[in-house]
């Protein structure tokens, strides 16, 4: 449970410090000026797409309220970090492993979109199953027919009572009780 919070607050400090470590790292590790100024722009993308990973995985509720990602978001995010972090290390290997960081990243974006997907599917279902328990009539009863409403009294002076001039036309016959037709502006002469 620790190490996924540390994981909750670690992804958004990833974002800067990771982009940071590859600048210092290809620095100090002996790569050139023109590759510096590559992987700068690289860190940059980099950094992009950290943010937008951190915040879909934060975008689903249970992870926002528990503050906690899940256990394969600690091994999808292990897995790509250390990838990353490997990068600042190794000069002779940036080639591929640059190449591997960019795939271990978009498959990490399609998870991270994927759970947040998987989540929202499953917080629907749940409502929908709430909302359906809800209208099922309480066991031992059972519902027999439409609905009935209690009669309502008739106001004077209104479409359908007794003292007004419609209430000598016939009446059509009602075909369904469930259905209520309001009539917003009454014709007067």
């Amino acid at each position: 449970m620790i190490i996924r919070r540390i994981f909750y607050s670690w992804q958004f400090a990833a974002v800067a410090v990771l982009p940071l470590w590859l600048l210092i790292g290809s620095a100090i590790f002996g790569t050139g000026g023109w590759a510096v100024l590559g992987v700068f722009f690289g860190a940059v993308a980099l950094g992009l797409s950290l943010l937008v990973v951190a915040l879909l995985v934060y975008a689903r509720k249970e992870v926002r309220s528990t503050r906690m990602v899940s256990w394969a978001d600690v091994g999808v995010l292990t897995l790509w970090h250390a990838l990353i972090i490997g990068i600042g290390f190794a000069e002779s290997a940036s080639g591929w492993l640059s190449v591997l960081v960019v795939f271990i990243g978009i498959g990490a974006f399609w998870f991270a979109l994927w759970e947040l997907y998987d989540a929202a599917r499953k917080r629907m279902r749940a409502m929908i199953d709430l909302v359906e328990q809800q209208a099922r009539p309480p066991a031992g009863t059972s519902r027999q027919g439409p609905l009935s409403f209690p009669n309502m009294p008739t106001m004077p002076n209104m479409p359908g009572s007794a003292s007004s001039p419609q209430s000598s036309a016939p009446r059509p016959a009602r075909t369904d009780p469930e259905v209520i037709v309001i009539k917003e502006k009454p014709t007067q002469p």
